[in-house]
């Protein structure tokens, strides 16, 4: 996504706050995972830590992960969240669930962490095709015209969700997917 207009908004994204499926090392994707105390507590230390970030606008996840940390983020502000389904995570299929993948050898889902050009899809999954129309669908209809209008908009998502965003915005090829590594509950300025 380019901007041609030269004055525009600033764009955040940031990621969920800690859920017990990723101390486990579980693969969450679409299941719906709330977040554990230290996820709590991490989305309120994001709070105070980035407290002089002007935000216009949220938009966020449906997934209650992500609502959780956007709600105890923003909790002291008066902002709108916008949940939308464009920006769930990736839809990891028959897999969601599996723990320490990579201690399976030749799991397929390990290929979409290690090598993602040839990612396959898993039995229900989602392909990297379909994540990148869904979210950029949702950055062009409901992002650019918010920046274009001087906003400052925040994205609350997930892993590989955020990462999608990040190379649209970025214009990285899809090699450099994972390397962005969003961190829970950090926050990375993409404009």
């Amino acid at each position: 996504m380019t901007l041609a207009n030269e004055k525009h908004g600033s764009l955040y994204i940031m990621r969920h706050g800690k859920t017990d499926w990723n101390e486990k090392h579980k693969i969450q994707g679409r299941t719906d995972i709330p977040l554990n105390d230290e996820g709590r507590k991490m989305a309120a230390a994001a709070a105070e830590e980035y407290k002089d970030i002007h935000f216009d606008i949220c938009f966020c996840s449906p997934l209650i992960r992500a609502k959780e940390t956007a709600q105890i983020f923003l909790s002291a502000r008066n902002i709108p969240i916008i949940y939308d389904d464009r920006i769930m995570e990736m839809c990891f299929g028959t897999y969601e669930g599996i723990e320490n993948s990579f201690e399976i050898p030749d799991c397929p889902i390990n290929v979409l962490f290690k090598d993602p050009v040839n990612y396959i899809p898993v039995e229900n999954g989602e392909s990297f095709e379909q994540l990148f129309a869904r979210t950029g669908e949702f950055l062009e209809q409901a992002v650019r015209p918010q920046l274009e209008d001087g906003k400052d908009v925040l994205i609350v998502g997930h892993g590989a969700m955020n990462s999608s965003i990040v190379c649209q915005i970025k214009n990285e090829p899809l090699e450099n997917f994972w390397k962005v590594g969003i961190k829970n509950c950090k926050l990375m300025k993409l404009i």
